[in-house]
């Protein structure tokens, strides 16, 4: 690990090697223990791609003593590999239609029918490498090659929340509405953000993983009545990475 100033009130923890599910439980495992470390003074950690940036108070723990406190964590030393329990979530998609306008390019572009791009997107497990871009916008690694497609020439002036896109190599839902040039397939009708939430505003973080399934027009509003209530309960398993 290299860990560098940055500001006045933060360090960045880099990670070595390449972005891939091992780096990412490396860093997951790294997180997980500066949680139970409770180090006085520290606010917050935002784990990236390849990267920690931790956030603390300089009135409360020196900048040396927050290096000397980060080397003697048992992840600094031990290399160890050991697998982490993340979670599993279901997330429902309604695909194609108004509610998925690019899903006939992203076939083209492929030369695949919608109904297979439908079949590949749900194939996958994704695996939530980090939250970024807007409150609570999850990164997505495990896109199928098969129907990576390029952003739009012409970005949306307005995207749904909501909205589940394919950008690339990579997919991943808006959180709030939002301009964006990613191709959208389809919506799911789970709020991904909620502002009012002080505890838990987000709904995915940064290590779990997100398998995604179609569902009818139908179904779609009775969910979305459900989340409106708040009364709707997000299908969660315990998985190993």
């Amino acid at each position: 690990m290299k860990i560098t100033v940055n500001g006045d009130k933060a360090v960045k923890i880099e990670f070595p090697g390449s972005v891939t599910a091992d780096l990412n439980q490396e860093i997951q495992r790294f997180c997980r223990e500066l949680e139970a470390a409770a180090i006085n003074g520290v606010v917050e950690w935002v784990p990236a791609y390849k990267s920690v940036t931790i956030y603390y108070e300089p009135t409360k723990i020196l900048y040396s003593e927050l290096v000397n406190t980060i080397n003697a964590l048992p992840s600094h030393h031990s290399g160890e590999d050991q697998k982490i329990t993340s979670r599993l979530l279901h997330v429902p998609v309604l695909y194609g239609g108004n509610v998925g306008p690019d899903l006939e390019r992203v076939a083209s572009y492929n030369h695949l029918s919608p109904n297979e791009v439908i079949k590949l997107h749900q194939e996958a497990n994704y695996l939530v490498y980090m939250i970024g871009f807007l409150p609570g916008f999850p990164y997505l690694g495990g896109l199928n090659k098969k129907i990576a497609t390029p952003r739009l020439e012409e970005p949306r002036a307005s995207t749904f929340a909501g909205a589940v896109g394919i950008a690339h190599e990579q997919t991943g839902i808006y959180p709030i509405e939002s301009p964006g040039g990613w191709n959208i397939i389809g919506r799911t009708p789970i709020t991904l953000f909620n502002p009012n939430d002080e505890q838990n505003p987000f709904q995915f973080e940064a290590g779990d993983q997100i398998c995604f399934y179609s569902i009818s027009e139908q179904e779609y509003q009775r969910i979305e009545l459900l989340v409106k209530r708040g009364e709707y309960q997000l299908q969660i398993d315990g998985c190993i990475d």
